[in-house]
């Protein structure tokens, strides 16, 4: 059982992140953001994935405009990420963004921090100090004799206080570098200071298959030391295998119910079916599924009748014909060009879900 380090609660739209909430899965989209269409088309792809808070780039003032337009047409609480002009985030907020990520000491003078903080303690919005490797404040890193993890930490106390010193506490707070251990070591040391809650990400890990493991390592390990209140897996690639991915690692973890868990195997000569395909075609369309539910794909007669007993839903392979697990027990033989069809009829037959394919 993990146990989750006690931290304030902060409220971003209606997700509240921190105590004893959920722990959030967030992305960001990659569209320019001053073309609405875009950007709006791709929130609505992320909130089809149960994407709980999505982040946007407000980095001019026409995407300051577009973000007014945005905010209208999607369900999700939306983030500005701010640096620079503490303008854009002041427009951001008029447009109705439920957080801002900014970096209080890149944003302007003491004046500027105090005019943002004001605003969004009048609209109740929570603000988010980013801090990250690649862009610490110019000397704190030789300060620290190149360690990133406490330089990252020296930054974020000091963009802390700036925000406390305008009595704002609606704070969460994200120490993030592209390597694991230094990621990890920084919010283990954090956590010893302050209570707010964490954004969690290991940042420019990298593409879908490199980056979701650098991800899964990382966040695994902070999940595992229960620090961790909401988070982002960052990938080069479409924002939604970032969601998807957030959730398997919180799934896997036992922090999160509900989609599917699914069970395949890593082939052998054994196999008699084309599991590699079968198993990645059925990824792709569960994971829109929400019910709770384990799946099992399995190619030979040695494990395969097994873990399809044990999981709610099994495919054991065999040379011509698969044989079909329904709730432990034995329920059809079927060719196996039908697998993928009579596997997720049997899930909608479960679940009562109408699967999107």
């Amino acid at each position: 059982m993990i146990e989750r380090r006690k931290t304030r609660p902060v409220k971003v739209g209606g997700v509240v992140v921190g105590a004893d909430a959920p722990i959030s899965v967030q992305s960001m989209t990659n569209t320019i953001t001053e073309d609405t269409a875009s950007t709006v088309r791709q929130i609505k792809a992320l909130e089809s994935y149960d994407c709980e808070i999505v982040r946007v780039a407000v980095n001019t003032e026409p995407a300051a405009k577009s973000l007014k337009r945005i905010v209208g047409q999607v369900e999700a609480p939306l983030i500005a990420d701010i640096h620079f002009d503490h303008r854009l985030a002041l427009a951001s907020l008029d447009a109705g963004v439920r957080g801002l990520r900014i970096n209080p000491g890149n944003i302007g003078g003491k004046d500027k921090v105090r005019e943002v903080a004001a605003a969004c303690k009048d609209k109740g919005v929570p603000i988010r100090i980013g801090v990250n490797s690649g862009s610490l404040e110019k000397g704190v890193l030789e300060k620290n004799g190149g360690d990133f993890a406490d330089a990252m930490v020296e930054s974020a106390l000091k963009h802390i206080k700036l925000l406390e010193d305008e009595s704002f506490y609606d704070i969460k707070i994200s120490l993030k570098s592209s390597d694991v251990l230094s990621t990890v070591r920084g919010y283990e040391l954090l956590a010893e200071k302050v209570d707010y809650p964490f954004h969690i990400g290991i940042t420019e890990a990298g593409t879908a298959f490199s980056g979701a493991i650098k991800s899964g390592v990382g966040l695994g390990i902070l999940l595992y030391k229960g620090l961790g209140d909401t988070l982002r897996v960052s990938l080069s690639d479409d924002p939604v295998n970032e969601v998807i991915a957030g959730y398997h690692i919180l799934r896997d973890l036992g922090l999160r119910t509900g989609g599917v868990r699914l069970m395949s195997c890593p082939t052998c000569g054994r196999a008699e079916i084309d599991i590699v395909n079968i198993a990645r075609n059925f990824e792709k369309i569960s994971a829109r599924i929400k019910s709770d539910i384990s799946v099992a794909i399995m190619g030979c007669v040695v494990n395969g009748p097994g873990e399809s007993m044990h999981a709610d839903v099994g495919i054991a392979g065999g040379k011509e014909k698969s044989v079909l697990f329904s709730g432990g027990k034995m329920v059809g033989k079927f060719d196996n060009s039908e697998i993928l069809e009579v596997l997720l009829k049997e899930i909608e037959s479960i679940t009562g879900e109408k699967i999107k394919i």
